[in-house]
């Protein structure tokens, strides 16, 4: 028996707010709403409406409570916002924080069997009666539980305009096009949308309508995105350890590694470990390198400080591998679920001694892509680690996206050399040192094991040695091998993706950030722009930095530098690279777990500039 419950008198026309809001989803973590906040927005980008879903949820008990936001936004910011219009309040936990926190005019949807009345007369109430609204779709006991948030789907696309049959296909979308479960979730939606129909008057100014700003575009998470770039670059070999927020990585490799099947013996060519613990998973990775594998791992802060040693090691005897730390709040523990750049010197300087690495800083789930392919060759190039640096809020929520590009050069394995090349090389040079520098690079070349050659061997050295790999302790042999890794280092500068940058002379304030903060201080530079201050941006793809970034803080009266840790970590690396004095620099760092907005950049620049 469905609830009675009386329609719901008419209020005063409001202004329309239409595709320019937030929705936000309160419920308990493990109960099927990951499903159901995937059709809602892949419901809304089918409309061809701009789109962004962020996740909160607990990293330890299932059954607490978990936030899914959605913005829409038909000027394409997708950056978090502050302020939620609408809260769907399925959390009885904590209903009564996420109601509070709704502006005047904002809209709570909540279970008619709570009975909890309308305790802020100034917003409008949706009550829904959910548990019969199943039972009338005609659900199996087994699933009513899990397949119950699909009600407040239902009604939300009854009040805010979304279509069923748009409804329908990103319920196929999200079950991989496997009708029966879809249609069994379609029937919960169909049955709560048609008692919205009968018994709800709309009492807001909020709706969704069509637009044709998604054409062309797909979604996907961060973490999916590096997998397939990884695979695009030639990836052999994978050792890991499961760590969130990066296990999704490689979850998304082995789901789609059948693209990397060898067409003469239809068996695959990548292989997949899972280590024991993180220290073991760097130590495969680094033994595949060194035998000519294109390898790497995925991780997160924990596991970069169990790998600090075995990274020194492959940075000393020169083995490339690739390493992605997809950041989390630390230190410690810290909070596993919430986002941080709070890794960026950590992963800058690992290692003890005189260390330097390559941590490349993608600022979209394209860049993600680029760089899981990328980051590969230049460890080949470069001989050495190379760090890609995500985070949270990239890799593991869904983002719109261009497709992605083709890798547009073939695979780079930089001074590597086969037999034919090794007789040559004797040829031109009578001679081979493996940590030599013919070339005035910095790097040296090196053989793989099983090169068919009789003076392809050498020692592989993580300790003092020579140019020619013997073991050593004289001053001068450690001097010229680390001058030599300094040179290349800097050659590095110059193959790293190079700094994206929008530069205009007459303008006298910069920005520079990084990585996800990109969305939301795009927003925010048009945000200054229309209250009369005019911003130049530099977005640091790469350490280590280069002089167009040198030219850039060095041109402006006043640099502003924003990022998602508390210590300001950028700022200190720009204040260790430029050897002048920076007093003009401004730190802006947050580092409160949550994704940046462009409201706080605006709040923070404003008044000093305005």
């Amino acid at each position: 028996m469905v609830l009675e419950l009386q329609p719901q008198a008419e209020t005063p026309q409001q202004e329309r707010v239409i595709n320019d809001f937030t929705l936000m989803v309160a419920t308990k973590n493990g109960s099927g709403s990951q499903t159901s906040n995937e059709v809602l927005i892949r419901s809304l980008f089918r409309m061809g409406i701009p789109v962004g879903g962020k996740n909160l949820f607990p990293s330890n008990i299932k059954g607490l409570p978990t936030w899914y936001t959605i913005r829409a936004n038909r000027d394409g910011y997708v950056a978090r916002h502050p302020t939620t219009a609408i809260a769907v309040t399925f959390n009885e936990l904590t209903a009564a924080e996420d109601i509070q926190n709704l502006p005047a005019g904002g809209v709570c949807i909540i279970p008619a069997e709570w009975k909890w009345g309308q305790s802020r007369p100034d917003i409008v109430y949706y009550e829904v009666p959910v548990k019969e609204t199943v039972v009338a779709a005609n659900v199996p006991q087994e699933f009513r539980d899990r397949i119950a948030n699909m009600v407040y789907v239902g009604v939300c696309a009854h009040l805010f305009g979304i279509s069923m049959d748009i409804v329908r296909q990103a319920l196929l979308d999200t079950f991989n096009g496997k009708e029966k479960p879809a249609m069994m979730n379609f029937g919960v939606v169909e049955r709560a949308a048609q008692w919205a129909q009968e018994n709800l008057i709309k009492r807001d100014p909020y709706s969704f309508e069509p637009m044709n700003k998604t054409e062309g575009k797909i979604l996907i998470t961060g973490n999916e995105a590096a997998a397939l770039g990884s695979l695009f670059g030639g990836l052999t070999f994978v050792g890991w350890y499961p760590i969130t927020p990066s296990t999704s990585i490689v979850d998304g490799i082995i789901d789609h590694k059948h693209l990397r099947v060898d067409p003469e013996t239809g068996k695959d060519t990548v292989a997949v470990i899972q280590a024991e613990d993180e220290l073991a998973a760097a130590g495969m990775i680094i033994g595949a390198g060194w035998a000519g594998a294109r390898s790497m791992t995925s991780t997160s802060g924990p596991g970069i400080s169990l790998m600090a040693e075995f990274v020194g090691l492959a940075y000393f005897a020169e083995i490339p591998c690739v390493i992605w730390d997809v950041t989390r709040m630390g230190p410690s523990t810290g909070l596993p679920t919430r986002t941080s750049q709070g890794d960026l010197l950590f992963l800058y300087v690992l290692s003890h001694g005189d260390t330097r690495h390559v941590v490349l800083l993608p600022s979209s789930v394209a860049e993600c892509f680029e760089f899981g392919w990328r980051a590969l060759d230049l460890a080949d190039q470069l001989q050495t680690p190379v760090f890609v640096m995500s985070d949270l809020d990239l890799g593991m929520n869904i983002w719109m996206s261009d497709p992605f590009a083709y890798p547009d050069q073939p695979i780079q394995r930089g001074k590597t050399l086969d037999k034919p090349s090794l007789e040559e090389f004797f040829a031109e040079h009578g001679e081979w040192a493996r940590y030599r520098d013919y070339d005035g690079d910095g790097i040296g070349y090196r053989t793989v094991p099983g090169t068919d050659h009789l003076r392809a061997g050498y020692f592989t050295r993580g300790t003092g040695h020579t140019d020619s790999a013997t073991y050593s302790e004289r001053r001068e042999d450690w001097l010229n091998n680390i001058g030599r890794l300094h040179r290349k280092f800097d050659t590095a500068r110059t193959l790293v993706p190079q700094p994206i940058i929008d530069f205009d002379p007459a303008k006298r304030i910069g920005i520079l950030s990084y990585g996800s903060n990109d969305p939301a201080v795009q927003e925010a530079r048009d945000n200054l722009a229309a209250h009369g201050v005019e911003t130049n941006y530099l977005r640091v793809r790469a350490l280590p930095l280069n002089q167009e970034v040198y030219d850039f803080v060095t041109s402006h009266e006043k640099v502003y530098v924003i990022e998602n840790n508390y210590d300001g970590q950028m700022a200190q690396i720009l204040n260790m690279e430029i050897s002048q004095s920076l007093t003009h620099m401004i730190p802006l760092s947050l580092g409160d777990t949550l994704p940046i907005t462009a409201q706080w950049i605006v709040e923070n620049i404003l008044p000093q500039e305005g």
